[in-house]
């Protein structure tokens, strides 16, 4: 039965590792990169090579960096202001892209789940209390989604920095239920950031 060269189904086959893609689209993607004039598939395989070879993570917060400390957390203008705990690396831009916070944040790289394996080991919840305890910030903030996870990590964090005596905020309602801030549109985030509540 006929199919595609080896290389090529390799090419398929390494493409529908990515999420959403499927057999077909990942077939299409294959084809396009090699028959169109404007796909540059060296570029491509050169841009991922470099960003594989330069990105990080920030080693305060956990943010995407070609640094071994970020933009955000190197500001001195953000030192000593609110503290906002996300809990991935990829919920802090669109925080950040609202417009409404100046302080730093700090990505937990998850949340609990006993189900799935993960305690507080697993998450930078001891890299978070030694943070609080070097920067003393104004205010924490807890920025986590409103799932069922996402409430026990917040109840969780807030016995561990109740007794370090800063303020302790959670973000205020507006973010859907069973939601993460990756979904939420900026007025939304707005919203949430300004109108949030003393965690209790």
């Amino acid at each position: 039965m006929l199919d595609y060269p080896e290389s090529f189904r390799e090419l398929i086959k390494q493409l529908r590792r990515l999420p959403g893609i499927g057999p077909r689209s990942a077939e299409r993607i294959a084809l396009w990169m090699l028959q169109s004039p404007r796909a540059r598939p060296e570029e491509f395989a050169t841009t991922i090579t470099r960003a594989v070879q330069h990105l990080k993570n920030c080693r305060l917060c956990g943010f995407f960096s070609e640094q071994e400390i970020c933009l955000l957390c190197s500001d001195p203008e953000r030192l000593g202001k609110e503290l906002c705990v996300v809990e991935m690396a990829t919920d802090i831009l669109p925080l950040e892209r609202a417009g409404a916070f100046q302080g730093r944040y700090h990505a937990l790289g998850g949340k609990l789940s006993p189900l799935d394996g993960i305690g507080p080991e697993q998450l930078r919840i001891g890299e978070l209390l030694q943070r609080i305890d070097a920067e003393q910030p104004s205010e924490i903030i807890l920025a986590l989604g409103a799932d069922v996870e996402g409430e026990a990590t917040a109840h969780y964090l807030a016995e561990m920095i109740a007794p370090k005596g800063i303020k302790l905020t959670r973000l205020a309602q507006g973010l859907p239920a069973g939601g993460g801030i990756e979904h939420a549109d900026p007025i939304t985030l707005q919203r949430a950031l300004l109108n949030r509540r003393t965690y209790s």
